[in-house]
């Protein structure tokens, strides 16, 4: 079996989004790229019974390559970040999570940019975009998630959930966490009454910051 080990991850990243509450049922999807290949999440099947053997892998146009199962319907979207997306720091572009985790979902709805209400938003980039809405699984909607990732790491995709990307699934998924959590944040604030947002200066700044953060 070709990529074991992408594919091993892929099956314990996607049972996590449900252990964390970041999809429900069969939603949301999960890729690794290795080479010219990427490993996938199948479409339509409950994540608890996702075994590396049921996750499709596929080339870099899209093909099966290996797997018994079809690839998530947001394959378009998974590839077109593979192909297209460059980091702001130029780090390699090999995994991507997309969830439809509720907080953010909920945020997609009422704007077209998450608001600065905490510093963990730098870790999208200055600020994280609302790509326009278009229907799942389609190439319209790869191409809004382009056009809200340039200079960032991830967007909330309007109506329907997130997507975040990284160097392996530890990064894309953590970003899917923590915008989950300031969506939160921005929720709850925004229904107590009228919050106070970072200024741009300052967002800028720990952006910049977290180019060291860590022990690398």
């Amino acid at each position: 079996m070709i990529l074991e080990t992408e594919r091993a991850a892929v099956c314990a990243y996607a049972r996590r989004m449900v252990g964390d509450g970041l999809v429900v049922g069969t939603s949301g999807n999960v890729s690794v790229r290795a080479g010219d290949l990427v490993a996938v999440t199948p479409t339509g099947v409950a994540y608890a019974s996702l075994t590396p053997a049921d996750i499709a892998v596929v080339d870099l146009g899209g093909q099966v390559v290996d797997g018994s199962l079809k690839p998530t319907s947001e394959l378009p979207m998974h590839l077109s970040v593979y192909w297209d997306v460059r980091d702001p720091d130029g780090e390699p572009v090999t995994a991507v999570v997309h969830t439809h985790s509720p907080h953010a979902t909920a945020v997609s709805t009422l704007v077209r940019e998450v608001p600065p209400i905490h510093y963990v938003i730098a870790t999208i980039g200055p600020s994280v975009r609302v790509a326009r809405y278009a229907t799942y699984g389609t190439p319209e909607l790869a191409a809004a998630v382009l056009e809200a990732l340039d200079g960032r790491r991830g967007c909330l995709m309007a109506n329907h959930g997130t997507l975040t990307y990284g160097d392996g699934l530890e990064a894309a998924y953590h970003r899917a966490q923590q915008l989950e959590w300031a969506c939160r944040v921005w929720l709850l604030a925004q229904s107590a009454g009228r919050p106070s947002l970072l200024p741009p200066v300052e967002v800028a700044n720990v952006v910049d910051r977290l180019r060291g953060y860590g022990q690398g």
